[in-house]
């Protein structure tokens, strides 16, 4: 029996001002032509089925789309909810989907969902566990003392409590950490990650089962153990994840458990690239290439360029950023802002960083915009 392990799918993400719509279709179509080719019996989906509490229409029409075909491949499904997804959003048609052999566990409700995948005489108990914090479990479990989100989990696990003589599948979405913390990419989102120690699990709390099937890491790779990993997200979501390849572990089951996991690498209609260099060598016709790619562009020339992003965009059409790196960048990362007296007023703080920055003066119209954003963050007060 052969299961596909996907996460991280955030449909409805945009790349700066771009929509990856279409590009999540295509890459989704690429698993589906994979699942078919490698006889996949089933499908898990380790959460942030979509990138937002609201999804747009183009997301709800994409994943209804993908969870048609494969309800007419005939392949098994199943999804749990991320922190990024509503609960109540990707609940909803759960019994129908069920008739179809399409699982949703987006709600925890007290106990850990099971369903069962059989192929051959082999059967696999796979658990559904959706994104879940420490308080929604110590509802549940008033007395277990949960204080961690180690301690939500090792409760929710140790009252499903899986049959050691049965070959135990279990999807999460949490922060698990090894002996070191994972890779992250920079794309997982603000605030679903803590650098502490409150929402780390340790990979050891799934010893019980032979495959953890894990989301909320865009990087893919494995935690503690082969069979306890991030399948990582279907596409470069962030400019940190420019050198990464993407891929869909397949784990293959037999009798005694995991007996091989592969993995399928997947290749985008456009891919996510970091240029670097003079402007007038970026845009130089022989060094030209992939022109659809999404990039991300570093100038190293040392003057600031007027209207340099819309150069870039007539050979790069898919430019999301532009940055510079040059001497005047590479100084600003040695000003020490503790030795920054309070005296100095914010207008003169800025105008001399603009200058360093950009090598000309601040316009009064930026100057007036920059002020607003400091009024904004409590930095200034309104008088000012």
């Amino acid at each position: 029996m052969k299961l596909m392990h996907i996460g991280d799918l955030h449909l409805g993400k945009s790349l700066g001002d771009f929509d990856l719509i279409n590009d999540q279709k295509f890459i989704l179509d690429e698993i589906l032509r994979d699942i078919e080719r490698e006889n996949v019996d089933g499908l898990l989906i380790a959460g942030d089925v979509y990138d937002r509490a609201v999804p747009s229409e183009e997301a709800v029409r994409l994943l209804d789309y993908f969870l048609n075909r494969l309800s007419e491949m005939g392949t098994s499904v199943f999804i749990i909810s991320g922190n990024h997804d509503s609960d109540d959003r990707l609940n909803f048609g759960r019994k129908f989907f069920t008739d179809r052999n399409i699982f949703i566990s987006s709600v925890f409700d007290g106990h850990l969902e099971k369903r069962t995948i059989s192929k051959d005489g082999v059967e696999a108990d796979v658990y559904l566990m959706p994104f879940i914090k420490a308080s929604v479990v110590r509802r549940f479990f008033p007395d277990a003392g949960i204080e961690t989100y180690e301690d939500a989990v090792r409760t929710v696990i140790a009252d499903a409590s899986p049959d050691p003589d049965r070959i135990n599948i279990l999807l999460a979405h949490q922060f698990v950490t090894g002996g070191d913390d994972p890779v992250l990419s920079g794309s997982e989102g603000i605030g679903t990650l803590n650098v502490g120690t409150v929402e780390k699990i340790d990979w050891k709390c799934f010893d019980k089962f032979n495959y953890v099937a894990l989301g909320h890491i865009h990087s893919p790779q494995k935690v503690g153990r082969e069979e306890v990993r991030y399948s990582g997200s279907i596409l470069k979501y962030s400019l940190s994840e420019v050198n990464s390849i993407k891929s869909a572990p397949v784990i293959t089951i037999d009798r005694n458990g995991v007996s091989d996991i592969s993995f399928l690498n997947l290749s985008p209609e456009r891919d996510l690239r970091h240029i670097r260099g003079k402007l007038c060598e970026i845009v130089n016709p022989d060094d030209v290439h992939d022109e659809s790619d999404f990039i991300y562009a570093t100038l190293t020339d040392e003057d600031y360029i007027e209207n340099a992003i819309s150069i870039l965009r007539q050979v790069y059409p898919n430019t999301v950023k532009l940055d510079y790196d040059n001497s005047h960048t590479r100084s600003l990362e040695t000003v020490d802002i503790a030795n920054v007296s309070n005296a100095v007023p914010f207008d003169e703080l800025i105008s001399d960083f603009f200058k360093k920055m950009y090598g000309k003066e601040i316009s009064e119209e930026e100057m007036s915009v920059m002020r607003d954003a400091a009024r904004e963050a409590g930095i200034i007060n309104e008088a000012d």
